[in-house]
């Protein structure tokens, strides 16, 4: 147990931010996107990114109780209506070889009770906008990273027996451990977490699985791996050679799946807060690469919605395996959040894949990064199948298996 009081693992989280997640150099400006709620963290990063040598250091603001006011109350025909300049801010920054550092905290529920045609034409029509910029991050042309930070809302899902302040204070110590930020050293622990993420990605790409198949807890699910993959993990390069890690935490490895060579049924092991609404019990089954089946126990609707953006949305982009012991999921905590609940389990993502997860993707046309099975999408949405019961094995060129995983933890 250590003895750093609050002020100074916040100040700990904002450096591993800056200096790890977005491994700011001196002289880039940054970009940051942060919830009003979160305004105090926000503002540690900016003086976190000033002392990292930042030549401008900006906050766009968000929040939740605006966002729902439109979703309720803005008249019908007005959802194709996007705010452009919040995305051409991240182009602005993007294009001034920049880095953007996003604050992603929201209620898990906030649009559980809307209209869901509102939020899928929304954000299908944003995720158009956004696509030439979706793109540079896919491509790590520029070093970016996603954090997180308690609200009321949220904390209050995560421990609703507790009172707000409670809640929030938990969610703090438990944001804090999941991130290493109140460890003394958090960048030396985060140095020495990213070299082993970084040997065992070197083993598995070394590998070359023509699939992997995931079989326990009602998941039998066979996953053909795109040709020339490489696995992800950790940190990446930009072009110009600044490392950063996209997420923190994280604890994954992944790649990305051939587009046309997904067969089997996979089975959700935790719920999925997608833009706002809470996704339960998915049950999908691929045939041929493709989704010809889908069912949840909540949140149905908006995941067809989800399915339907575009053709390929219908495919996978992404395959990650996570250990059961990662610190996350000994935790015991569900986060209701993505960035924290995806570094508990393994997880594939419906739509589009990274280009870095194919050699020489970056420079790819859409249709050789397709030719290669990588899958082109307007959308990228992680989901949690993995569990202590989940086994997978690797399928080598020759058709023989061998074990990558059992009862959910690394045996390669």
């Amino acid at each position: 147990m250590n003895n750093l009081t609050f002020e100074q693992k916040l100040e700990n989280y904002a450096r591993l931010a800056v200096e790890v997640g977005a491994g700011l150099r001196a002289g880039q400006r940054l970009l940051i996107q942060s919830p009003v709620d979160a305004a105090p963290f926000a503002r540690a990063i900016v003086r976190a990114a000033y002392a990292a040598g930042a030549s401008f250091a900006d906050v766009r603001w968000d929040d939740d109780a605006v966002v729902l006011a439109r979703f309720q109350d803005a008249p019908d025909g007005t959802f194709e209506t996007i705010s452009q300049w919040r995305v051409d801010a991240e182009n602005e920054v993007a294009d001034a070889g920049g880095a953007v550092i996003s604050i992603r905290a929201t209620d898990p529920n906030l649009l559980g009770g809307v209209d869901a045609e509102r939020v899928s034409t929304y954000n299908r029509t944003l995720a158009a906008y956004r696509k030439p910029y979706s793109r540079k991050v896919m491509s790590n042309l520029l070093n970016w990273n996603l954090v997180s930070a308690p609200i009321p809302a949220w904390a209050q899902m995560m421990f609703p027996d507790d009172s707000p302040e409670e809640a929030v204070r938990k969610q703090w110590d438990a944001i804090f451990a999941a991130t290493r930020a109140d460890q003394p050293d958090p960048v030396g622990a985060w140095r020495e977490h990213l070299g082993n993420l970084k040997a065992r990605r070197e083993k598995l790409t070394a590998k070359q699985y023509a699939a992997v198949r995931f079989r326990g807890g009602g998941t039998d699910l066979t996953v053909g791996l795109a040709d020339d993959h490489i696995w992800g993990a950790g940190s990446a390069l930009t072009p110009s050679g600044i490392e950063f890690t996209a997420n923190i935490p994280t604890e994954e490895v992944w790649t990305a799946p051939h587009r046309e060579r997904v067969d089997g049924v996979v089975v959700s092991t935790k719920p999925l807060s997608y833009q706002g609404v809470l996704i339960d019990g998915i049950r999908i089954r691929f045939e041929g690469g493709r989704i010809v089946e889908a069912t949840a126990t909540q949140g149905e609707a908006t995941l067809k919605r989800m399915i339907e953006t575009d053709e390929g949305s219908h495919r996978l982009g992404e395959v990650a395996l996570v250990p059961n012991s990662s610190p996350i999921s000994t935790s015991g905590l569900f986060f209701y959040n993505t960035l924290y609940d995806e570094n508990a389990a393994s997880h594939i993502a419906i739509g589009a894949a990274y280009r870095t997860n194919v050699r020489g993707g970056e420079g790819m046309t859409p249709e050789e990064f397709m030719a290669k099975g990588g899958n082109e999408s307007l959308t990228h949405v992680d989901w949690m199948i993995g569990s202590a019961e989940m086994d997978v094995d690797g399928i080598l060129r020759d058709g023989s298996h061998e074990p990558v995983m059992r009862a959910g933890e690394f045996v390669l």
